[in-house]
């Protein structure tokens, strides 16, 4: 990943923010088409299902992500502030967290909880997408790992989007379908902020700027990927890989068969 700024030199931290945020304004899943239509209330019913259905893959694999990240650093700031993360999805005793706030997503859309929990009607790409993301965090330098998560720096916007265009444009979406949304608007901001102000402390020379530019850009694939599949299996040419969920199936049926 290259920038703007000469390789000779390393970017001051200001430049380097400019380049992290160039990433997002050029490869941000929200400039994907299937968001174009699922925000502008042109989807189908199957279609927002099969993105609900598909995107659970992405929220729960969240908190493993992010304990392979802790599992192996030594900061304990840099752990204190990253555990939250794992509760905000997890949720605590008493208290929901965003899996359960996507399962109620889920629930709204007609979903049996145990088909949705069992991933068994994912898309391959999907699956296979999360896992890289789960792996490159587990792998990858921790700055690596933290600068993969700043996607979250765009994230508010497109959560804004989602709440007021899936609200406006379909009768089956409500206030509780949306929640997850909503909660993340505070959430995702405070959760972005510390990441960049890490990465724009701990990336000092070339090579680590670099290397933080191509981890973003990494997970700007990610998200992108699992929105061609899905737009490739339910809307041109709606073919769904087999053994994937397809529209008018019972789950109930498709879940015991592929136990």
């Amino acid at each position: 990943m290259t920038s703007s700024t000469t390789d000779q030199r390393p970017m001051t931290p200001d430049e380097l923010e400019a380049a992290l945020r160039r990433i997002g304004a050029e490869r941000y899943h929200s400039l994907h088409p299937f968001h174009d239509r699922l925000h502008g209330g042109l989807c189908t019913k199957e279609q927002v299902q099969a993105w609900a259905l598909n995107r659970y893959c992405y929220q729960s694999a969240i908190p493993r992500k992010d304990a392979a990240l802790i599992a192996r650093c030594d900061d304990r700031e840099l752990r204190r502030e990253w555990l939250h993360r794992i509760t905000d999805h997890d949720g605590l005793e008493g208290e929901e967290g965003g899996i359960e706030r996507w399962l109620k997503l889920t629930d709204g859309l007609g979903f049996d909880r145990d088909y949705v929990i069992s991933k068994k009607g994912a898309l391959p790409a999907t699956k296979f997408a999360v896992e890289a993301y789960v792996r490159f965090v587990a792998e990858k330098s921790l700055l690596e790992a933290v600068a993969s998560s700043l996607t979250e720096l765009f994230a508010p916007n497109l959560h804004k989007q989602r709440i007021s265009g899936m609200l406006e444009g379909y009768d089956f979406i409500n206030e509780t379908v949306v929640a997850y949304f909503r909660r993340r608007l505070d959430q995702a901001p405070r959760d972005a902020g510390f990441a960049l102000d890490y990465v724009k402390t701990h990336a000092r020379t070339v090579e680590q700027q670099q290397a933080a530019l191509a981890a973003l850009t990494f997970k700007t694939e990610v998200l992108w990927s699992q929105l061609d599949a899905l737009y490739f299996a339910y809307v041109d040419p709606a073919l769904p890989a087999p053994g994937a969920w397809r529209p008018g199936e019972g789950m109930r049926d498709k879940l015991g068969a592929a136990a």
